[in-house]
């Protein structure tokens, strides 16, 4: 049976129907936690966050045009709520240093992480996501697991699809830096080694 598009519920929403919003919820409510999740690091503001953006959303459902897909609007509207959260508490987000990688040693780390079972593998990159100054785990979640186009992020961020880019190298240098300290030293010798 074929996926019902989105525009479909947002139509019945517009003409009354507000059941149909739950349909959109239903879809949508697991990646906008975890995107909220990945800026706020605290599971039950994560939760407060990914209802306040549902509320807004369906409180200016009319405001959206369909110029972008409506998965992209959301997460803007998701993004937007958790650096509001941010600013409001002005917390400090974890800093971490790339400088010192270079692209040998980071090659080096995704050859060594995929080594590591896929079970297994996929629990140690949430975890290390985890650990990411917020705005880098939301980019790479867009990224890799919504497989949003770095067209789409530069909609959902408000920036540039070249800033975006920046923005996502960046991010994956400090996934490695917390890669590398999560993973066994022993492996990440070995695959440098083997990549010389």
């Amino acid at each position: 049976m074929a996926k019902i598009d989105d525009q479909h519920y947002i139509n019945l929403v517009l003409k009354g129907d507000t059941n149909a919003f739950a349909a959109l919820v239903d879809r949508y409510k697991d990646m906008v936690y975890t995107l909220s999740l990945r800026m706020i690091r605290n599971r039950e503001e994560a939760e407060e966050l990914s209802q306040d953006t549902f509320i807004k959303v369906y409180r200016s459902l009319g405001k959206f045009k369909g110029e972008s897909k409506f998965s992209t609007w959301l997460y803007k509207v998701a993004y937007n709520t958790c650096l509001d959260c941010l600013k409001k508490n002005k917390r400090k987000q974890p800093v971490i240093a790339i400088d010192e990688y270079t692209e040998q040693q980071v090659e080096a780390l995704h050859h060594a992480f995929d080594a590591i079972e896929g079970k297994e593998r996929k629990q140690m990159l949430q975890d290390c996501l985890h650990l990411l100054p917020g705005e880098d785990g939301f980019l790479l979640t867009l990224y890799y697991f919504e497989e949003q186009s770095v067209h789409e992020i530069s909609k959902i961020i408000g920036i540039t699809s070249n800033h975006v880019k920046i923005k996502l190298f960046r991010s994956r240098k400090k996934l490695a830096a917390v890669l590398k300290v999560q993973l066994e030293p022993e492996i990440i010798t070995y695959y440098e080694r083997e990549r010389r």
